[in-house]
C-alpha cells in the first residue's frame, strides 16, 4: 500500500494543484458563472472527444483534438460570461478561438487522413516514461494524462481569460499593446514554422530523400521552433493579463494565489513542451529514425533560439 502511494505522489500532487487552484478562483463572485460553465463544458468535450475514444482504442492521440476545442470553448464563453469592457472581451476571444481553431482543426486533418488510426509518437512515449516510474496500467496512465489536460484548460490556463474578460476598465494601456504585439507576432511565427516544416517534407518526399533533417528557416536557430512559439504564445498571455489583476479588491490569499497561478502557466507549459509531448518525446524517435539527427543536436540549440 505504501509503495502505491509512493508511486503516485506526483500525480496525487498535481491533481492536488489544480484542485486547490480551482477553489482559490472560485473564491472571486465575478468568476463563479465562468468557472462552472467552463468546468462542465471541458469536462463534455474532453470525456466525448477523448476519453471516450480512448478507452475503446487504447490511444491518447484524440486529446490533440479535445484540448484546443477546450481553447475555442474558453474564447466563446470568455465572451459572454466576461464582465469587463468590450475591447477586451473581443480581443482575449479571438486569441483562445484563433489559437485553438489553429489546432484544432489540423487535429482533425489528421483524423480524416487516418493519422491517428495509431497512436502518435509523442503519445508512445508516454508509455516509456509510464513505464519508468513504475505505472504498470496504460488504460489509467491515458485517462489520468487527458483529465490532466481537462483540469488544466478548467484551471491555469482559464486564468488569462478570467482576468482579461473581467477587466472593466476602458483604457487600455502599454502592457497590454505589448502583449497583444508579441502574441501576434510568435502566432505568425508557430505558423511560419510548421509551413517550413511542411515544404521540407514536401520537398524530400520528391527527391525520394529518406528520414532528413528538416534545418532550414527558423529550424536552423532552434530544434522546435514551433513549441518555443508556443511558449511564448503563453508567456505573451501572461504579459496581457497583468494589468487586469485588481489589486485592491482580491483578499491577500486570493491575490497570491491568481499571482502564482498565472505565472505557474509559464512554467506548466515549459514542462509540456520540453518534456512531457513535446520536444523530448520527438528528439527520442528522431535519433532513431534520422542518421544525422545527432549531428543537428550538436550544432542547433533544443528550445531557445540560438542566434549567434
Amino acid at each position: 500500500m505504501l509503495s502505491i502511494l509512493i508511486k503516485n505522489k506526483s500525480r496525487i500532487f498535481h491533481l492536488t494543484l489544480f484542485v486547490i487552484s480551482f477553489l482559490v478562483f472560485f473564491q472571486i463572485d465575478s468568476y463563479k458563472d465562468f468557472l462552472l460553465a467552463n468546468l462542465l463544458i471541458q469536462a463534455l468535450i474532453f470525456l466525448l472527444i477523448a476519453c471516450i475514444p480512448a478507452h475503446l482504442t487504447q490511444r491518447m492521440s484524440y486529446v490533440d483534438i479535445a484540448w484546443p476545442f477546450g481553447l475555442v470553448s474558453i474564447g466563446l464563453l470568455s465572451f459572454f460570461y466576461g464582465e469587463g469592457h468590450i475591447t477586451r472581451k473581443i480581443i482575449i476571444s479571438l486569441i483562445y478561438i484563433i489559437a485553438g481553431l489553429r489546432m484544432g482543426v489540423g487535429a482533425l486533418i489528421l483524423l480524416k487522413k487516418g493519422y491517428l488510426n495509431k497512436e502518435l509518437p509523442r503519445y508512445q512515449y508516454q508509455r516509456i516514461r509510464w513505464k519508468k516510474a513504475g505505472f504498470s496500467s496504460d488504460m489509467i496512465s491515458i485517462q489520468y494524462e487527458i483529465l490532466l489536460q481537462c483540469f488544466a484548460n478548467s484551471t491555469f490556463l482559464l486564468l488569462p481569460a478570467l482576468l482579461i474578460s473581467n477587466n472593466n476598465l476602458e483604457s487600455i494601456s502599454n502592457l497590454e499593446i505589448f502583449g497583444c504585439i508579441l502574441w501576434i507576432v510568435f502566432f505568425v511565427l508557430e505558423h511560419i514554422s510548421d509551413l517550413q516544416k511542411q515544404r521540407f517534407l514536401i520537398r524530400s518526399k520528391k527527391l525520394k530523400l529518406k528520414n532528413q533533417v528538416c534545418n532550414v528557416g527558423l529550424w536552423k536557430y532552434t530544434r522546435h521552433p514551433n513549441y518555443f512559439s508556443e511558449w511564448m504564445l503563453w508567456n505573451s498571455l501572461i504579459i496581457l493579463s497583468i494589468p487586469s489583476i485588481n489589486f485592491n479588491d482580491f483578499e491577500n490569499i486570493t491575490l497570491i494565489g491568481i499571482v502564482t497561478s498565472l505565472f505557474y502557466i509559464s512554467y506548466l507549459m515549459y514542462q509540456t513542451l520540453v518534456f512531457l509531448t513535446g520536444a523530448v518525446p520527438s528528439e527520442y524517435y528522431s535519433e532513431q529514425k534520422r542518421p544525422n539527427y545527432k549531428k543537428y543536436k550538436e550544432s542547433t540549440s533544443q528550445f531557445f533560439p540560438k542566434i549567434f
